[in-house]
């Protein structure tokens, strides 16, 4: 037997045996394409928040579009800062949830983990939606049909993820390089003129702008803030799927979050300086995006393929939930708040059973709301501005408790990025509770109670295990093999021989039924057994109804209530046909007698697989 140790002051996630399974792992560059379309995608609508809010003030409103984004810039700098930090001090992932879980208590880390959860289904259903009403916009006639597309795009990204993430990321570099490269273009252009290029897209739609505008206070300000903040759903992720990366995983994850928080800003930034030069207004049917696209690029090819890339980038944008959320699944398991099969690993680095259930879920969504993102829209960026602010007040504990070089200044740092997202939390969950946030409100406490049901239950199993206990030695005891038989084959001769290599007694049953033609078959069935004399006894078992299970689950209950000192194992012969679909040529008698045996005993239930070649 060997013992695997680890020295003090190593890092397991870092300091890794090297194995066939790091080339399914991310690289910086891939995790950045993986994991951060979310974010990247959310330029197409945060810059839009804003606008839309201080609309409400007419156009003097508009002129504190920068201020507002720089704000925005300035959480999203500190967002950056604290889950780089997370990253180096929680390894094995799982962001706000492992640094809840570590240093405020069980039931915030539950907290964090729902919110997370609730935040990556939503965004894989806003994210599909979205994307396909930019395709509808481009072309009105597929607009009934918007809910089978968007479960055809649900069905591709979740294809692409059961192949690897690996694989996933290298799919999304392609469209994730042309969306940013093609905002970096706009800006530049935007930046060179004096003037919009073109008006065509917004021309005859009409303005959003309030006719009786209201003063810019402090609360119109805050509320431009809470939905601009959308624009920074996404920047958890990479903190949340660590494990992903190749060694070393932290600092390949903290390359990625900053460059991501880099990328993210220069655009919001940039793209907020030329809703000013423009003058732009918000209007009805038209994105903001693509009115900056129709003033700094002409309305031409240019024009179209940022909004196609657009498209493609927000229906593609789910692909950050499909790596972030399996890994959070597969640490709430391992702690036994969800299903231990979450934390299997299929070929490839796959949580398959994450992915799958995550694409379930988002699927109910799309139908519940028909393929519409104003339905889904109010329910989002709730879930992540609660994992934010956990995040960020368990940091504060994390640096109070570690000390070290300057761990006043990070702490106020999370301090400070606590009381924003706080802010944010509150401001957005009162704006949109009529709109919807109220199912959320619901929602994250029925989760944050399912996860407990399901600890408590696992605790129980684990007690009835012993769990953690040295258990008694092994010791021999009588056996006696029951094989359930029908009729004489080469089936019950394999059958009876593994019986008697497994049991130190085997018995045979057969279930016998009182109609003239089932009595007549066993009385066959008996001068053929008694001809063969297999030196195995053959039991009868008088059933007066068409039942096959039950009858031989009460023999062997009553065998083992006589024989308590006695393991009783039934051996069930079936035959394994060549062909799959020969499957259903079969009874599926051996299906029946193993379910009522396995309902009503405690016998080891053993089925043999005879294989048709």
């Amino acid at each position: 037997m060997s013992v695997l140790t680890i020295e003090p002051g190593a890092n397991p996630a870092d300091e890794e045996p090297p194995d066939t399974g790091e080339r399914h792992r991310l690289t910086a560059v891939t995790g950045l394409a993986a994991l951060s379309l979310d974010a990247m995608a959310s330029v197409a609508y945060g810059p839009e928040a804003i606008v839309l809010v201080l609309a409400a003030a007419g156009a003097h409103g508009l002129g504190f579009t920068l201020p507002v984004t720089l704000a925005i810039a300035g959480l999203l700098a500190v967002l950056v800062a604290s889950y780089r930090q997370v990253i180096a001090a929680f390894p094995d992932g799982g962001g706000s949830y492992a640094v809840a879980r570590t240093h405020l208590g069980a039931r915030t880390s539950l907290v964090a983990a729902a919110s997370l959860v609730l935040d990556y289904v939503l965004n894989v259903a806003v994210a599909v939606t979205a994307g396909v009403a930019a395709l509808t916009s481009a072309f009105p006639a597929l607009y009934d049909d918007r809910l089978w597309l968007c479960l055809g795009v649900l069905v591709l990204v979740t294809a692409v993820n059961l192949r690897g993430i690996v694989e996933s990321a290298r799919v999304f570099i392609v469209p994730t390089v042309v969306f940013v490269g093609s905002v970096f273009v706009l800006m530049v252009f935007g930046l060179l003129r004096s003037g919009p290029a073109s008006t065509a897209s917004a021309d005859g739609h009409a303005s959003v702008l309030a006719d009786d505008a209201t003063t810019v206070g402090a609360l119109l300000l805050l509320k431009a803030f809470a939905s601009g903040c959308a624009a920074l759903t996404g920047v958890e992720a990479i903190a949340n799927a660590v494990p992903s990366f190749r060694v070393p995983r932290a600092r390949r994850a903290q390359r990625a979050e900053v460059a991501l928080g880099a990328v993210l800003g220069v655009m919001l930034i940039g793209l907020s300086v030329l809703i000013g030069r423009f003058h732009l207004q918000p209007v009805e049917g038209v994105t903001v995006l693509a009115q900056l696209a129709d003033a700094s690029l002409g309305h031409n090819w240019a024009f179209y393929v940022i909004q196609f890339a657009t498209m493609i980038l927000l229906a593609l944008s789910a692909n950050t939930s499909f790596g972030g959320l399996p890994v959070l699944l597969k640490l709430l398991a391992r702690d036994n708040y969800l299903p231990h099969v979450f934390a299997l690993k299929a070929d490839r680095q796959v949580h398959r059973h994450g992915v799958l259930a995550l694409a379930l879920v988002s699927a109910a969504l799309l139908v519940f709301s028909g393929g519409d993102t104003n339905t889904l829209v109010p329910l989002f960026a709730i879930g992540v501005f609660v994992g934010f602010t956990v995040a960020q007040v368990g940091m504060v504990r994390h640096w109070f408790l570690e000390r070290g070089g300057r761990w006043r200044g990070k702490a106020l740092l999370n301090g400070f990025g606590a009381v924003l997202t706080g802010a944010a939390t509150v401001v957005v969950t009162l704006e949109k509770f009529r709109e919807g946030a109220w199912l959320v409100v619901i929602a994250l406490p029925l989760l944050v109670a399912a996860f407990g049901a399901v600890h408590r239950a696992y605790g129980r199993i684990g007690e009835r295990l012993g769990l953690g206990r040295i258990p008694e030695p092994p010791h021999r005891e009588r056996s006696l093999v029951i094989v359930p038989v029908s009729s004489l084959s080469r089936l019950t001769s394999e059958a009876l021989t593994a019986a008697a290599s497994l049991g130190d007694e085997v018995r045979a049953v057969t279930v016998c039924y009182p109609d003239p033609e089932d009595r007549a078959a066993t009385h066959a069935l008996e001068r053929s057994w008694a001809a063969w004399n297999p030196g195995v006894e053959l039991v009868r078992l008088p059933c007066e109804r068409r039942s096959l299970g039950r009858p031989i689950a009460a023999y062997v209950r009553g065998v083992g209530a006589a024989e308590s000192a006695t393991r009783v194992t039934v051996l069930i012969p079936e035959a394994e046909p060549e062909r799959l679909w020969q499957r259903l040529l079969q009874n599926q008698r051996g299906a029946v007698v193993a379910h009522a045996v396995r309902r009503e005993t405690d016998a080891v239930i053993c089925r043999l697989r005879f294989r048709l070649l």
